[in-house]
């Protein structure tokens, strides 16, 4: 398992700027970000989004702005915006929580990707970016969670790379249901292989001229 007698808490994650080729991830400033994310995740025409989540969705922009604020303060939320690099539009957020400094864990969660970002090379590289900042803070552990229902979720988790720990069984009471959650985690001995494939299917050579792949991300990491 390694010798930690030397171990030290880790920096908080989500306080810095990280520009990607397709994609700019920004720490959330509400004066600055909100209309954007609000456009890309809010309102009626994204209710969708929120479905399988324990919050949301969010019909007023004061009302997703509060909650944001509110979770920030109390358990220590660190929201990134997602922007083209190209347009500057904000397509999406994403958010390190239950950060764990003194033990290198961090999950990323309230993954809210906007019609322009779901299922594209996009959003792999902003999910591969926001684990990259955390390893290189040097975390042990990262952790992604999702309601056993949301098949989307599951699938998302597992082309990343991330491997199944279990389910918690009756573990919440969201919007009048219980959810059983999934667990899944990279760890840092896992990280490398699971960052070299992700670099591989990033590649521009891995795309064809009308944007479509060339190789999966899963034919790379299978060859890691």
């Amino acid at each position: 398992m390694g010798d930690l007698s030397h171990w030290t808490p880790r920096p908080e994650p989500g306080g810095a700027v990280l520009t990607g080729a397709r994609v700019r991830l920004e720490p959330m400033d509400w004066s600055v970000h909100g209309a954007g994310v609000f456009a890309a995740v809010g309102g009626e025409a994204n209710a969708e989004i929120w479905e399988w989540m324990p919050v949301g969705p969010w019909a007023m922009p004061d009302a997703l702005r509060d909650f944001l604020v509110t979770q920030h303060e109390k358990l220590r939320w660190r929201t990134l915006v997602i922007r083209n690099v190209r347009s500057e539009e904000i397509l999406g957020m994403a958010t390190y929580m239950n950060i764990r400094e003194a033990h290198g864990s961090a999950e990323i969660g309230c993954v809210a990707f906007g019609p322009k970002l779901k299922r594209s090379s996009e959003a792999t590289e902003a999910l591969a970016m926001l684990a990259a900042h955390v390893f290189d803070l040097g975390y042990r552990r990262y952790e992604w969670k999702c309601n056993s229902l949301n098949f989307a979720s599951k699938r998302a988790a597992e082309r990343f790379g991330f491997t199944h720990e279990g389910q918690f069984r009756n573990d919440m009471v969201t919007k009048g249901k219980s959810r059983d959650t999934e667990w899944y985690a990279i760890t840092d001995t896992e990280w490398p292989s699971v960052k070299a494939a992700l670099g591989q299917w990033l590649a521009p050579s891995n795309f064809a001229a009308d944007g479509a792949q060339i190789r999966t991300l899963e034919s790379f990491r299978q060859a890691t």
